[in-house]
């Protein structure tokens, strides 16, 4: 039975990986024109990204701490099931944040960079 939610518990971690990075990928897809924009008037190569970063990492953070607490209200539940384990371990609970934190730096800065490269003028004329 540990075996199989521990199984579980990794393919929802990936689930989750894979749909964070897929909402953050698309929503900086969408602000293109705004990057364009924003390259037109101005504004540093390395500004866009790290603003998108900021922005995508605040959004993280506060879907952890509603996870965590989600979470840790959920734990209770199982509680039973767990062998040598307390149900607010939080190693695990650590680990998962980092993992899904490092997931969602990626999901923001890899299209924010890829968006930067666009030519103003294309991302302009895209609307």
């Amino acid at each position: 039975m540990a075996a199989l939610l521990g199984v579980l518990g990794a393919i929802s971690l990936l689930l989750a990986a894979a749909g964070l990075y897929s909402v953050m990928a698309y929503s900086v897809s969408r602000r293109t024109h705004e990057i364009g924009i924003r390259i037109t008037v101005g504004a540093q190569s390395c500004d866009v990204p790290g603003m998108v970063v900021r922005e995508g990492m605040l959004l993280t953070a506060v879907g952890l701490a509603a996870g965590a607490a989600a979470a840790l209200a959920a734990t209770r539940l199982g509680e039973g099931l767990l062998v040598n384990v307390s149900a607010g371990d939080p190693v695990i609970f650590a680990g998962a944040a980092l993992f899904l934190g490092v997931v969602a730096l990626a999901a923001s800065y890899v299209p924010a960079r890829r968006a930067t490269k666009v030519n103003p003028i294309v991302a302009l004329r895209q609307q």
